[in-house]
C-alpha cells in the first residue's frame, strides 16, 4: 500500500460488470446494455495488450447517472471479458471517495476512473473520465460559456457513437504500456 489505500479490499468488494448493472444502475439501463452490447474489442488492442502481458485489473469508479461512464464502462468491461489478462470491477464514486480524492481530475471527482492495478494490487496507472480529444472539447465549450451544457453532452454522445470505444481502449493501453516501460 504505497499510499495507504488498500487496493484489493476495494478490488474485493467491487462488482462485475454485470452485478453493476443489475444492482447498481437505475438511470439509462437501456443505454448501458446498448453500449456493452455493441461493444468489439479490436485486434490491434488484443495484440498490443498482448505484448505489454502480464495480468492486470481494472478498478473502475463509475456511478450510474454518469453519461461519461455510461459510455466508456461497457467498453471496458467488453474489453476485460474478451482478454485473459484482464478482470474488472466497478466501484460508486459516493462510496469510495478516499480512491477518488487519489484519482482527481484537475481536483475534480470526475468519472469514470479506470485504475490500473497490478498483480499485487498497487496501481500502474489510470484512465479516465474521457478520451482526451473529448474531455478538450467538453471543457473548452464549457469555458466558452455559449451553450448550456445539455448540448454540449448530446455533441458528446454523438462523439462516443462515431469513436465507438476506439479512443478509450488505446488511451488505456498506452497508459499501461507507459506504466511497465517505467516500472
Amino acid at each position: 500500500m504505497t499510499d495507504g489505500i488498500d487496493y484489493r479490499e476495494h478490488w474485493e468488494r467491487g462488482l462485475t460488470f454485470d452485478r453493476f448493472l443489475s444492482e447498481e444502475v437505475e438511470k439509462n439501463l437501456s443505454l448501458w446494455e446498448g453500449i456493452y452490447r455493441r461493444a468489439r474489442t479490436p485486434e490491434w488492442v488484443a495484440r498490443r495488450s498482448a505484448v505489454v502481458g502480464g495480468r492486470w485489473k481494472l478498478l473502475v469508479l463509475a456511478e450510474d447517472w454518469c453519461g461519461d461512464a455510461s459510455n466508456t464502462v461497457p467498453v471496458l468491461a467488453r474489453f476485460a471479458e474478451d482478454l485473459p489478462n484482464f478482470e474488472l470491477r466497478i466501484i460508486k464514486r459516493d462510496e469510495s471517495l478516499e480512491v477518488m480524492d487519489r484519482f482527481l481530475t484537475d481536483g475534480t471527482r470526475s468519472i469514470p476512473m479506470a485504475i490500473i492495478l497490478d498483480e499485487a494490487f498497487e496501481p500502474a496507472g489510470a484512465w479516465g473520465p474521457r478520451p482526451a480529444e473529448l474531455q478538450e472539447f467538453v471543457i473548452g465549450e464549457k469555458a466558452k460559456g455559449e451553450r448550456p451544457a445539455k448540448e454540449i453532452y448530446a455533441d458528446s454522445r454523438r462523439w462516443y457513437a462515431r469513436d465507438r470505444g476506439e479512443a478509450t481502449l488505446r488511451e488505456l493501453i498506452d497508459t499501461l504500456t507507459t506504466a511497465v516501460v517505467m516500472s
